[in-house]
């Protein structure tokens, strides 16, 4: 199993749901994420996040007293050479704000969607199906990655 290749060598942004989805175990998605980031190890698609990802990432598991888990999504998060992180910058936030205004989407989805557009993803990758109504960056929700994914 694996991509189909019209989607490899291309560049996914990622929300948070994802990475918490493969990290801790959701079954409903494991299968299609573990093929998905599979190839990313492999080299055959690269991922990007934001460094709002590392925020919201952590918050449950230092809630959760859970430091191992938090040392774990660290680890996973600056530990590749395929998956970089992108900081937020002034032309992220003027476009997060651009994007707010005109979909009417929530201050962290913007920001996360402005990111994906500046680090010229190809796809931006989440769980959030009213994110679909962006135009400016190609929305793939998780369930949607069984589609590109070679039986």
């Amino acid at each position: 199993m694996g991509l189909k290749p019209e989607f490899l060598q291309k560049l996914y942004f990622l929300d948070t749901a994802p990475l918490i989805y493969l990290i801790e175990g959701n079954s409903q998605y494991q299968e299609t994420l573990n093929v998905f980031f599979k190839a990313n190890e492999d080299g055959g698609i690269l991922m990007a996040s934001s460094v709002l990802t590392i925020t919201e990432i952590l918050i449950q598991p230092f809630k959760l007293g859970k430091y191992e888990l938090a040392l774990k999504y660290r680890q996973i998060l600056s530990g590749s050479d395929n998956f970089n992180i992108f900081d937020i910058n002034q032309e992220t936030a003027f476009q997060a704000a651009e994007l707010r205004a005109k979909y009417g989407i929530k201050t962290p989805d913007a920001i996360q969607i402005a990111s994906g557009i500046q680090s010229k993803s190809d796809y931006f990758l989440t769980n959030d199906f009213q994110l679909k109504k962006v135009k400016e960056i190609e929305v793939i929700l998780i369930n949607e990655l069984s589609e590109i994914i070679l039986k």
